[in-house]
């Protein structure tokens, strides 16, 4: 019995020793291939010459640094310090001290007096910063030119060359006497088609509405500088045209690259020879001209005014408000609303 069952084993075994078909063979050479391969490219790898550029001493004011910029609001307000009870203080722990134009214009006379700066004929500036944002949130406005007349004209350095269409003797007559450079009707449209007048070498281009459409074939070469209304270049008052282009001043809002919200200009309203209430009108009037620029929104638009004169570094600051309102006027908040309902009912 034993026997029989130890030689049953025995068959069993040498059936599977002997039948390879029932056998499932295990291929592991592909696997050592990509193994060794891996380990070649590595080695290859290993040996490829890495090339160093040397570099030069450089100063330690020039080497690149990583600086981790501070994003700082450029809309100063100082209304939650407190007030100083001296006359001499520390302006980093109290409010500015507000003047009136006229006595920063004052001040800034005392300073550039010739025992000082020895400058009494310096130029005076008015420094306007302004909330920039549009009527939504989101939206912002973008750099803008104006051109204002001041009620008391000054010396600058710079001379403005104007070009002015109108028609009539009597009214070209008037235009020269006026300030404009070259004055003329169709006659001065053929000179500029055949090249002997050159528009590159106006400031400005301002015309009379009875010279519109003789001015049509020259279109092309005028492209943006073409009269208009818009632009404030095209009046039937040519003469008061151009006194406005001649003795106004011009200046631009330029809105801030890291802060979209705030914008500034620099604007010269006077010299310290002028008396110093003359001064004031200009602030006045310039401060005016800004406010008509306003977006129709709730909130601010001029945030603060500074008056200048340099070469001094002091910045005196005023009440733009003594001379603006802060908020909408109620007629232009009635026109506003009126819009509204227009477009509701639209």
């Amino acid at each position: 019995m034993a026997g029989t069952l130890i030689r049953s084993l025995f068959t069993n075994l040498s059936l599977y020793g002997t039948n390879s078909a029932n056998l499932r063979s295990i291929h592991t050479s592909t696997v050592y291939y990509a193994a060794r391969k891996g380990t070649r490219a590595k080695a290859r790898a290993k040996k490829v010459k890495v090339e160093v550029t040397k570099i030069g001493f450089i100063p330690h004011n020039q080497r690149k640094k990583d600086k981790v910029t501070k994003v700082v609001d450029k809309h100063i307000d100082d209304s939650f310090k407190q007030v100083s009870k001296d006359n001499v203080f520390p302006m980093r722990y109290y409010r500015w001290v507000v003047y009136t134009a006229e006595d920063a214009v004052k001040a800034h006379q005392e300073t550039h007096h010739p025992t000082m700066y020895n400058m009494p004929d310096a130029l005076v500036y008015a420094r306007v910063e302004m909330n920039m944002q549009a009527v939504k949130k989101n939206r912002f406005l973008d750099n803008f030119m104006r051109l204002t007349l001041l009620p008391n004209i000054f010396p600058r350095d710079e001379e403005r060359t104007i070009l002015a269409f109108c028609k009539g003797p009597e009214l070209i007559k008037q235009a020269l006497e006026s300030g404009a450079t070259t004055v003329g009707a169709t006659e001065i449209v053929k000179k500029i088609q055949d090249g002997e007048i050159k528009l590159a070498d106006y400031d400005f281009v301002i015309a009379h509405p009875n010279m519109v459409t003789d001015l049509v074939p020259i279109r092309g070469l005028m492209k943006r500088r073409f009269p208009n209304v818009r632009s404030g270049t095209l009046d039937p008052d040519i003469c008061g045209l151009i006194k406005k282009f001649a003795a106004g001043i011009q200046y631009r809002v330029v809105k801030d690259e890291q802060q979209e919200n705030f914008g500034s200009t620099e604007v010269p309203v006077g010299r310290l020879n002028m008396d110093a209430k003359q001064v004031s009108e200009n602030v006045d009037a310039l401060l005016k001209d800004i406010q008509s620029a306003r977006p129709k929104r709730d909130g601010l638009f001029i945030t603060r005014c500074l008056i200048v004169s340099p070469p001094s570094t002091e910045r005196l600051k005023i009440d733009p408000f003594v001379h603006v309102e802060r908020t909408l006027s109620k007629e232009v908040q009635d026109d506003s609303d009126d819009e509204e309902v227009v477009a509701a009912t639209a």
